[in-house]
């Protein structure tokens, strides 16, 4: 029986053998099952053959040996992937499959279907992905599969499509060196890992190694010493955003010496992803993220955006914070409201300019994120008592 080529599924095994033992929880899901989704469900063993229940297929159907391949392969494509297969039979049903596993042992697998043209249960695109995740959910909750290695594939499959996508950007970019990589990503990586933003850090994370992959093809030595570049870094932001640096320590002694046995692209890849994954781990241990650095973030967004149009709700986005979390946090640290933090960023943008620059005042309001002079006027004057002319006129005589 073929086996699915995957690097989590080293130890998987697919195995045909007697599956009594779980009929009788089998069968109770099977009713709990069908009193929700108005569909039968049927137990296979790892080659397709079905031992228990039943499908909505007709029987011609049922004994097709196309359609038994297509059982088999939806159980083992489950696996692949960590989650519920589906796919097209011959017969042109509907049908999606989990794996029955013990331990790393895959002995069949959980399959419903949908029948083509029958109004009785008909189901849409979405309601068949709900409908297929929990039975993966039932599965697991019956303990008749195992939840941590499908998990792990489960992970692994997304790194693979983030890998996949960080491809395609790659051939939009101009990098000329693996240094370049570095510089232009390493600002972005930081402030992720500071703020907690797992996903984003990832998502960089594989365009960097695309990128220093590509670039760096057949010199194991160079990539590794970028690897280890990469890790000090972020190690460095997580103590900064809260880590815990003896857990960080302990973590990269015993991961550094397990660097200098890999030789393999794909171990290295597998290596730095989790690197960042223990990394990110010290810091929600932490229990928090110190306001200091989210507020950093979005000061630094605000001031680089000031002549945009500015929300409260896009600055708390920056901050990952709920806009009304992000309200109190700025209220209790700069005593004054969003609106009034931001007028007056714009305020001391405009006083800079009219000092330092020859830019007209209309330029100077518009540069600032004000749309209407007027209203300029009357928020600096708020500010600074005076109007932006007399405020002009004064500081460029005492120069």
């Amino acid at each position: 029986m073929s086996i699915p080529t995957h690097d989590t599924l080293d130890t998987v095994r697919f195995a045909s053998r007697p599956l009594d033992a779980v009929i009788p929880a089998f069968e109770q899901l099977a009713i709990d099952y069908a009193l929700v989704w108005k569909l039968p469900c049927a137990l296979a063993n790892a080659l397709g053959y079905l031992v228990a229940g039943s499908l909505a297929c007709q029987q011609d159907c049922l004994e097709a040996q196309e359609c038994l391949a297509v059982r088999r392969r939806a159980i083992e494509e489950s696996v692949r992937w960590g989650e519920p297969a589906v796919l097209l039979c011959p017969q042109g049903n509907v049908l999606w499959a989990v794996p029955v596993m013990e331990n790393a042992l895959v002995t069949g697998g959980v399959i419903a279907s949908k029948l083509e043209g029958n109004e009785s249960n008909e189901l849409s695109t979405v309601e068949i992905r709900r409908a297929a995740f929990d039975l993966l959910t039932r599965i697991e909750e019956a303990n008749l599969t195992n939840a941590a290695l499908l998990e792990l594939n489960r992970l692994a499959a997304q790194r693979e499509s983030e890998r996949a996508e960080a491809i395609h950007e790659l051939k939009g970019q101009n990098y000329q060196s693996i240094r370049d990589i570095y510089l232009v990503e390493e600002p972005a990586l930081i402030a992720a890992i500071k703020r907690g933003d797992r996903a984003t850090a990832r998502e960089i994370i594989n365009r960097v190694l695309v990128g220093i992959y590509y670039l760096g093809r057949d010199h194991t030595l160079l990539l590794k010493s970028f690897l280890l570049e990469l890790v000090v870094m972020m190690s460095r932001s997580a103590v900064e955003a809260g880590g815990d640096p003896s857990e960080l320590l302990g973590t990269n002694f015993s991961y550094f010496a397990e660097l200098a046995r890999i030789d393999s692209e794909e171990e290295l890849c597998a290596w730095l992803v989790n690197m960042l994954e223990r990394v990110m781990d010290t810091i929600k241990s932490s229990h928090h993220y110190p306001i200091s650095i989210l507020m950093g973030a979005a000061l630094k967004y605000m001031q680089e955006h000031l002549q945009e149009e500015l929300s409260r709700d896009d600055v708390a986005r920056v901050a990952y914070l709920s806009p009304s979390h992000f309200s109190r946090v700025v209220k209790a640290t700069f005593g004054h409201p969003f609106t009034d933090l931001l007028a007056k960023m714009r305020v001391d943008k405009a006083r800079e300019m009219l000092v330092l620059t020859e830019k007209n005042l209309l330029q100077i309001c518009m540069d600032c994120g004000f749309n209407d002079q007027s209203y300029f006027t009357k928020v600096f004057q708020k500010f600074t008592g005076r109007t932006p002319g007399e405020y002009r006129r004064l500081h460029r005589s005492t120069l």
